[in-house]
């Protein structure tokens, strides 16, 4: 792997590839939710699954009015999906689908692609759902790829490319496994 996405310009354009340099990835040891978070977590009694609405997620995450998931992104996911490597964290409020998120998982590097909510914060919580999983299977890597403000405030941080694909090379020699 060479650090290299797929991406979209819009719901309509071609699929370009990118490799930002600054990247940007999640520290995984120190995404931890704060505490107003947690208690607008437990508001909702938010609940979570993993890989069972992954065509749902993906739907959602394309809906926004400025997106970069086309068709094409999206079958190609949905493949990765059912070939074991896109995988999904789902979020529920009172047992409906209000959140989540999908990306790619290779080895012990997680490949962030998209997120939704339909309440405040679920995806928030999903994003935290998903650093834990990542954390309790000895995960290295959480590549956020370009930075914004959402995923700063998340802990999101920018890292050089050489940076980044040194822990790509460490974490693609991990055995780990998200299911």
């Amino acid at each position: 792997m060479d650090g290299f996405f797929p991406m979209a310009d819009d719901r309509h354009g071609e699929i370009f590839w990118h490799c930002p340099d600054p990247r940007a990835i999640f520290p995984l040891a120190n995404l931890i939710p704060s505490r107003k978070e947690r208690q607008s977590f437990r508001k909702y009694n938010f609940s979570f699954s993993i890989d069972t609405k992954f065509e749902e997620v993906i739907y959602h995450c394309a809906e926004r009015e400025d997106t970069w998931i086309n068709d094409e992104i999206i079958n190609t996911y949905v493949e990765l999906h059912y070939n074991g490597f896109a995988h999904s964290v789902e979020t529920y409020s009172s047992g409906k689908l209000v959140g989540g998120l999908y990306g790619v998982s290779v080895n012990g590097a997680f490949f962030g692609e998209s997120m939704f909510n339909t309440v405040p914060n679920a995806s928030k919580s999903a994003f935290f759902y998903l650093a834990e999983h990542l954390r309790n299977r000895g995960f290295l890597l959480l590549d956020s790829q370009y930075i914004n403000p959402f995923t700063r405030q998340l802990g999101a941080i920018e890292i050089s490319k050489n940076m980044y694909m040194f822990l790509l090379r460490k974490a693609l020699e991990l055995d780990c496994k998200f299911i």
